[in-house]
């Protein structure tokens, strides 16, 4: 499968020039790759201003994501914020050509900037299946959970974890040791979006999207750079490594509970 991944810098709480400046980076890549990711909060950057922000499932966002994966012949995925039966919602979207969408909405909502007091967290996560892969996107700070990211047990193991984000520079050094973390412990590729430059609220980005093997190693990372980068994965060579070094089947078993339940099973 060949993943596209894109990194530049946001115009702050300005959907319509971000998606025209997503739009032309994506032009080129027509019929040259199977799976877009875009950042979190693609169309806004971070914000909190949901009031002012905030689009339905059936708003511009979502026909845009529709329009590029169509124009494209891949599957296209950001999150945005999103209304939905009276709530906020920090929502990832994966659009398919054929138009139909998955939706996963972001469950460790980042209390240092108040974004628990804004949005609702989501309540499960999404596993999705594309070109044969089975692929489990998460947003920004579920990063820093890894009961959350962890292989479903007693289930297919899924083969992508792919991370959309907007994490500080301030903190980039726990973002380049936590990724390939993931890798490993969930014998599986990790594929990470970020942003640079500097948002609304004065806060910088310095990028470091990248992508990791199911051995932690990195494959290419961008730094401060505007872009973006296609890879070519292996699903045979994934399947191979787990083959030869069989530790998922030593996983601990575990439940995961939707927010706010405590108890027993």
């Amino acid at each position: 499968m060949r993943l596209t991944i894109v990194q530049t810098d946001l115009v702050w709480e300005s959907p319509a020039d971000n998606c025209a400046r997503f739009e032309r980076m994506l032009a080129p890549l027509s019929g040259q790759t199977d799976l877009v990711a875009l950042p979190e909060m693609f169309t806004t950057g971070f914000s909190m201003n949901a009031n002012r922000l905030a689009e339905s499932m059936d708003g511009p966002t979502v026909h845009w994501l529709r329009e590029q994966a169509a124009r494209l012949n891949a599957a296209v995925l950001g999150s945005f914020i999103c209304r939905d039966n009276e709530h906020f919602y920090n929502r990832l979207l994966v659009a398919l050509p054929d138009g139909a969408l998955h939706y996963y909405d972001k469950r460790h909502l980042f209390g240092l900037g108040k974004e628990d007091q804004t949005y609702t967290a989501g309540r499960q996560r999404l596993l999705f299946d594309w070109k044969g892969w089975r692929i489990c996107p998460l947003i920004c700070y579920d990063l820093r959970f890894p009961v959350w990211s962890r292989q479903p047990p007693n289930e297919p193991p899924y083969d992508l974890l792919l991370y959309v984000a907007n994490w500080p520079a301030r903190r980039a050094h726990h973002w380049r040791t936590l990724l390939p973390a993931r890798a490993v412990e969930n014998q599986c590729y990790v594929a990470a979006v970020n942003i640079v430059g500097t948002d609304g609220n004065g806060l910088e980005y310095q990028g470091d999207s990248g992508l990791w093997d199911f051995g932690g190693q990195a494959f290419c990372m961008l730094t401060y750079q505007k872009g973006f980068f296609t890879a070519e994965l292996s699903l045979e060579a994934l399947r191979q490594y787990r083959q030869q070094l069989p530790f998922l089947q030593d996983a601990d078993s575990f439940i995961l509970k939707p927010p706010g339940l405590t108890g027993g099973d």
